[in-house]
């Protein structure tokens, strides 16, 4: 069977896969290291056993000896003499934990060439970078494959759609509005992850393809991450660093939310509905049958029985998502703390289908190697952001586009500021890496302008929102190659979202600043 695929995929793979693109990406971050200056700024991080914040100045690198650290008493008066709009209180509750830039000291550094072992050595890095997400996704793949093998997923999927029928159009969106809403709250992404291969067959079984799921799960995610209203790892972050609080703004932020996510399900349903009338016009019409057989999609002519025991089985694995959620949202899980959970739940769920410890064992493994691909490739795409670290270039970035935008009327001002981060997400595609990266030098910008700091934290949610939807050091291509889709593709479907998203983004900055 395996071999089978193979030699389908083959003949009607024509673009580029998951890992190639991201390796061009890749190449591309070692290559700038080559062209753009190094240049860096002194940061300032909270060290809480000590109780003081540690200064590292620019050319500080433990492993090389070049630098220095200093000490610093853990007061806000040390954060008004850097020049921190973050209250002290922020540090020593734990809400921003990574070091800060200090505004005003981005100086020139020592050049650091990414060279062709840099660039073998950068995956490896991300991969270890990554290890807990990865290790997670395992686990998540271990479950899935004792509940396919049990059968209940196709028995349960197959009920679904009967109960759906003449419907389906009620799948795309709740799906995508309820990941927008766990999107805004908590930065629902990474863990979407968990969702492709349950809600695929859902798709499927309904009459629609698989890039229409990754549309109702990505870009329901995406543009709830967009429009940010009380997600602690970017809006959170980024209102802290720029010395202001989450509800300064968090109206005009709802009300992007809302009207993004209708704009969003319209866009989507109106694909999901030409392809359904007409099958032939799907961006992945060619690739159906392979799908189809990936995620052993369900023959409704032919549903398994869903007996009690399978009934009692999907609730387990819905309830562990729901715990998931719960833990995320009140104890502050992560992803070691959800690992345990997917282990505890694949267990549980093999002995409550009764398929013996052996069957549990031998599921698992095959389960997790099913998603080898798609954690490797988490592990690829951080290796740009490794490279653009150890480069020293990622600074001297920030710092040319601060500069380029600083002294405009502040409308103009504002969506160049919204382009910027749409840039800077592209390579950075972490929002609390890019924000306590760059707000505390884009946020006196404000000042010099005149408008509040809260517009600072919306251009930055609003165009990092924008590049995740395609760009490659996201998580768009792990999940692409979860089904087997690739990244043109994706592009043609996604691209004109995109374009309209960045049109309704400046127009709320515009609206936001008018009644600022």
């Amino acid at each position: 069977m395996v071999n089978k695929l193979r030699k389908k995929e083959k003949k009607k793979r024509g673009f580029l896969s998951s890992f190639s693109i991201c390796f061009i990406v890749v190449i591309l971050a070692a290559i700038l290291s080559w062209i753009i200056p190094a240049g860096s700024y002194q940061t300032l991080e909270y060290d809480a056993g000590a109780d003081e914040f540690i200064v590292s100045s620019a050319d500080y690198d433990e492993e090389a000896g070049t630098g220095e650290q200093k000490s610093y008493p853990a007061t806000q008066e040390t954060l008004d003499e850097f020049g921190i709009t973050a209250g002290l209180d922020n540090f020593k509750a734990g809400n921003i934990t990574k070091p800060m830039s200090i505004p005003g000291t981005y100086e020139k550094v020592e050049t650091s060439h990414q060279g062709l072992k840099e660039f073998l050595a950068s995956p490896v890095q991300g991969t270890a970078d990554g290890f807990d997400i990865i290790f997670f996704i395992f686990m998540l793949g271990g479950t899935i494959g004792i509940i396919n093998y049990i059968g209940a997923f196709n028995a349960g999927i197959g009920a679904l759609a009967k109960a759906c029928k003449g419907r389906e159009q009620i799948i795309v969106i709740v799906v995508t509005a309820l990941i927008a809403f766990m999107g805004t709250i908590e930065g629902f992404c990474e863990e979407t992850i968990a969702l492709y291969p349950v809600l695929v067959p859902v798709f499927l079984a309904a009459g629609y393809d698989a890039i229409t799921a990754v549309g109702a799960i990505y870009m329901g995610s995406t543009i709830g991450c967009m429009f940010s209203t009380i997600n602690p790892f970017s809006v959170g972050i980024a209102s802290y660093a720029a010395g202001t609080t989450m509800n300064a703004g968090i109206g005009f932020r709802l009300v992007g939310l809302i009207l993004g996510t209708i704009i969003t399900i319209l866009y989507l349903m109106r694909y999901a509905s030409k392809i359904k009338k007409n099958p032939e016009l799907s961006l992945v019409a060619d690739q159906k049958e392979l799908v189809m057989e990936k995620f052993s999609a369900v023959d409704m002519d032919n549903i398994p029985e869903f007996t009690t025991r399978r009934k009692i089985c999907i609730l387990m694995f819905v309830l562990t998502f729901g715990v998931m959620i719960w833990g995320i949202m009140v104890p502050g899980w992560w992803f070691e703390e959800l690992s345990e959970l997917f282990i505890v739940s694949g267990v549980l769920i093999g002995i409550v289908g009764g398929i013996g410890e052996k069957a549990i064992v031998r599921e698992f493994v095959n389960g997790a190697a099913d998603l080898v691909g798609v954690a490797l490739i988490l592990g690829v795409a951080r290796a740009v952001t490794i490279l653009l670290d150890n480069g020293n270039i990622s600074g001297t970035i920030l710092e040319g586009l601060s500069t380029a935008v600083s002294g405009m009327p502040p409308a103009v001002f504002l969506v160049l500021l919204m382009l910027v981060y749409v840039v800077l997400g592209f390579f950075i595609n972490s929002s609390s890496g890019l924000a306590v990266l760059s707000i505390p030098i884009m946020a006196p910008l404000a000042d010099v302008v005149g408008i509040p700091r809260e517009l600072i934290v919306s251009a930055y949610v609003y165009g990092l929102g924008i590049i995740t939807f395609i760009t490659p050091t996201g998580i768009v291509m792990p999940s692409l190659e979860l089904v087997d889709t690739t990244y043109d593709r994706w592009l043609k479907l996604a691209m004109p979202l995109v374009c309209i998203l960045t049109v309704f983004g400046a127009i709320m900055l515009v609206i936001q600043l008018a009644f600022s």
